[in-house]
């Protein structure tokens, strides 16, 4: 059973070809979703939200029925980095919502079922989702709209196959310990679906083509995709260039990650090691969090329309009016964080013995669930990573700034989820370095095959969104 589903996953992920939605076809589509729907989003006072409120007795921007989320002030103590000590605000969304996604085989091929959605924040208004994309709140039909389409697939009404089923965190920097239900099920042979105007099937690989393209993919698909398994194997099973066909050995050869990807036995570090050195960081770094009324955070001010850092770096939240024609609920208001310039997030890669690692680090972010997480090698998501403008040096930020052309596997930008972030992207980078880039790497980094990320994935509160998001990305076609 689990090799069926590994093999599945992984012949989806080799195939760009789609009777169903050729790939030329399918960015047609998505433009004439943009221009089909209507959508009004605009800034307002934060007396106008409607169902929103400064709590009297918190002085927390919060929504009148007590659910969906809080804007609340955290101070934060640490022994992690050069600032011990700091406050700001972040968003409290206790809930766990579900991000979804349905699959069927069509003549031996698993497809994806996505949807082109809208959300208030995204830069180019619709972007390719997932299945379902609802927190609880929505689900619940607390704001009185009609009920998620395909909800019954994932919350028990109809029998399905669970092919992944994972909690997975959200941005530590913005999110207080935020979880989604990140889920992939497969519908029955002979179960038929309705497929609604804005839903598509795509392959894995097509999925993986279109995430080449700056801010077409949105963070929800990329969060659950990077946690599809491909199964694992001995060395002298994984003969690629005859079982799969793939022929040279460039600086980009696409074989190189799916080597990496499957290969069990060759790493420069096992997993127990591994464990004990994220144990080994959760042991020595402190995270102290403690709730503060929003109006007493330090450096920070509300004033009638933006609640903002008094050097206006890191973020500010704000105060939307949103209008989209075909959303559960067509017009609401609410709060939206709208970050103070783009960031970078990206992995160096380096081949050892033969396989591809990527230089993976334990990074703090407040809203943490477990202290640290495995991050990126480069993460710079709410400050300005130039240097003398920052409150901590970034190492490896110079490799991959003054990276070459021809080092360059991946490079695009990258929306943060519309649903919270205001038009927030994020340059996403994979940087192959030579053999004058050293093994031994800095106290708070780690080389880690894609293979051994992927088993990370797995567990809670590992792998943080930033390198899922750049996981999802390789591809290998």
């Amino acid at each position: 059973m689990e090799t069926r589903k590994n093999t599945a996953f992984l012949k989806s992920a080799l195939t760009v070809e789609n009777p169903l939605m050729p790939s030329e076809k399918f960015l047609a589509w998505m433009k004439e979703m943009n221009q089909k729907t209507h959508v009004s989003v605009r800034k307002i006072p934060f007396s106008e939200m409607r169902n929103w409120h400064f709590s009297k007795s918190s002085g927390n921007l919060v929504h009148d029925s007590g659910k969906f989320f809080s804007i609340e002030g955290i101070r934060i103590k640490t022994n992690w980095g050069k600032v011990s000590e700091w406050e700001q605000p972040i968003i409290n969304q206790p809930e766990v919502g579900f991000l979804g996604i349905i699959t069927k085989e069509f003549d031996g091929i698993l497809y994806f079922l996505m949807q082109a959605k809208i959300e208030p924040g995204n830069l180019n208004v619709v972007q390719l989702s997932p299945t379902l994309q609802a927190t609880k709140s929505n689900y619940l039909q607390v704001h009185q709209g009609k009920r998620p389409l395909y909800l019954e697939y994932f919350n028990g009404e109809k029998p399905v196959r669970i092919l992944l089923d994972q909690l997975q965190s959200e941005q530590g920097a913005r999110f207080l310990k935020k979880r989604n239900r990140n889920i992939i099920i497969e519908l029955p042979e002979k179960e038929e679906i309705e497929i609604f105007d804005n839903f598509c099937w795509l392959t894995l690989g097509q999925i993986k083509q279109f995430l080449q393209h700056d801010n077409l993919v949105n963070m929800d698909t990329r969060t659950v995709i990077s946690g599809i398994p491909f199964g694992e194997y001995p060395p002298d099973v994984l003969d690629f260039y005859e079982t799969l066909k793939f022929t040279g050995d460039s600086l980009k050869s696409e074989s190189g990650m799916l080597l990496s990807m499957l290969e069990r036995d060759r790493h420069l570090h096992n997993t127990d090691e591994i464990i004990s050195w994220i144990t080994q960081k959760k042991s020595f770094y402190d995270l102290d969090i403690e709730k503060i009324p929003l109006h007493d955070v330090k450096d920070w001010s509300i004033s009638a329309d933006e609640i903002f850092h008094h050097d206006k770096k890191y973020f500010s939240v704000i105060g939307m009016n949103v209008e989209i024609g075909n959303r559960e609920v067509v017009s609401w208001d609410q709060p939206l964080i709208k970050s103070a310039q783009e960031g970078i997030i990206a992995f160096i890669v380096k081949k050892i013995d033969g396989i591809y690692h990527f230089l993976v680090q334990a990074k703090l972010e407040a809203g943490n669930f477990d202290i640290v997480e495995l991050a990126p090698t480069v993460q710079c998501l709410t400050g300005n990573y130039r240097k003398g403008l920052n409150e901590y040096d970034v190492m490896y930020l110079d490799q991959v700034l003054n990276a070459k052309p021809g080092q360059i596997w991946y490079s695009a930008w990258q929306s943060e989820e519309g649903g919270r972030f205001y038009k927030e992207q994020n340059k996403n980078m994979i940087i192959e370095v030579g053999d004058d880039f050293p093994v031994e790497v800095a106290d708070n980094y780690i080389w880690m095959t894609l293979h051994q990320m992927k088993v990370f994935i797995k567990f809670n509160n590992y792998m943080n969104i930033a390198a899922r998001s750049l996981i999802a990305a390789v591809k290998f076609v």
